[in-house]
């Protein structure tokens, strides 16, 4: 009977740590996903979550842009390095052949990826890295306390790395922040989403 009873004491204590586990993936997801600011249930007086806000950054032309760069457009950003191995270009890639689904309508929509590593991503360096993708995307970067204003503006988490022999690399959240016109948020487009889904939120962004 004790031993039936300390069996099914581990059973439950199984049970318990795995929900724990689970629930503090969930959670430790969460609060990466959104700095630990104000959740997405927090929402600004137009009733929609506050991502975004000011920012001053340098495209791969070398030329100064801020938010306002953007404004009167809807804008998909995506966060992100050109080291990346492989969430980054896969996403440059995908959002290459959205602007090409989308057809004119691509026009009417702003592509931004913001470098997550200032120190190596450089003008000069984004705009070879992104001879690859579309010409329409236009590739961020500045100092790294320019970079990390605009990061906490629009709720994105990123972390430095070290992998060994002075290298490193970044982590960082893989959705790509889509905004209206005005710069509100519209909706999230997750990593490898289904290009009908992707493109479904993308056209709700352009009539929004």
């Amino acid at each position: 009977m004790m031993a039936l009873r300390i069996i099914r004491w581990t059973a439950w204590a199984l049970v318990a740590v795995a929900i724990f586990v689970v629930s503090g993936i969930a959670v430790g997801w969460f609060r990466t996903e959104w700095l630990g600011q104000s959740p997405p249930g927090a929402v600004t007086g137009t009733g929609v979550p506050a991502v975004g806000g000011p920012f001053s950054l340098v495209n791969h032309r070398g030329e100064r842009v801020t938010q306002d760069t953007f404004k009167g457009k809807p804008t998909a950003y995506f966060f992100g390095f050109t080291h990346c191995p492989e969430v980054c270009p896969t996403t440059l890639f995908e959002m290459s052949q959205h602007l090409k689904d989308l057809g004119p309508d691509a026009d009417r929509l702003n592509a931004v990826f913001v470098t997550v590593d200032p120190e190596r991503d450089t003008p000069e360096l984004l705009k070879t890295y992104m001879e690859s993708f579309d010409p329409r995307i236009v590739a961020l970067t500045g100092t790294p306390e320019e970079m990390a204003a605009a990061a906490k503006a629009f709720r994105v988490g990123y972390q430095k790395v070290p992998t060994g022999g002075g290298d490193y690399t970044m982590e960082h959240n893989s959705s790509v922040i889509v905004t209206d016109a005005k710069g509100d948020l519209v909706t999230l487009i997750d990593y490898h989403e289904e290009q009908a889904s992707a493109l479904a939120k993308l056209r709700r962004a352009l009539r929004a």
